[in-house]
């Protein structure tokens, strides 16, 4: 296993193609569905500031940058964690295993988000978008942890797989 600091940057790349990915889908339905395209971000910060979160539309400091905060950082450790643990079939560079290696992440997080995490810390984004939209942010989210291990891995050879 690798120390921190390698496995912090390998998690680089997947994780803010992966934040980024989610947040561009997560605006584009919050301004659909809530009126707002910030309205998704600003949800997140409920982690710090409550249910208040929730009302917010605005772009603003307090809700909106750290709503995305929070998001960038969770995507960060998911990405990392889908490195650490995936990094030998991302080094292999077949589409079909990365594409289903960051599926099954994607998968796993949104089960830890929604089902092993206590209500205060879930994403809260699912209070501004509809259920079929949350999954589109989650698709998004898996396509850019699938992006970010093309980047980390477009020169691997196969051979070396530890």
């Amino acid at each position: 296993m690798d120390n921190w600091k390698v496995i912090v940057g390998k998690g680089m790349a997947p994780g803010l193609l992966a934040s980024l990915a989610s947040t561009a889908v997560l605006a584009l339905f919050s301004k659909k569905e809530a009126g707002s395209p910030f309205a998704g971000a600003n949800a997140i910060s409920h982690w710090l500031w409550g249910d208040r979160a929730f009302e917010q539309d605005r772009p603003t400091l307090k809700y909106t940058l750290v709503g995305y905060g929070i998001h960038h950082a969770s995507s960060h450790f998911w990405g990392s964690i889908f490195e650490q643990l995936a990094g030998r079939v991302l080094g292999k560079k077949s589409p079909a295993a990365t594409v289903a290696a960051s599926a099954a992440a994607t998968a796993v997080a949104c089960v830890v988000d929604y089902k092993l995490t206590p209500k205060r810390f879930q994403p809260g984004f699912e209070q501004r978008v509809s259920r079929s939209s949350l999954a589109w942010v989650y698709v998004a989210f898996g396509v850019g942890l699938a992006a970010g291990a093309w980047l980390n891995h477009r020169h691997d050879d196969g051979a070396d797989l530890s």
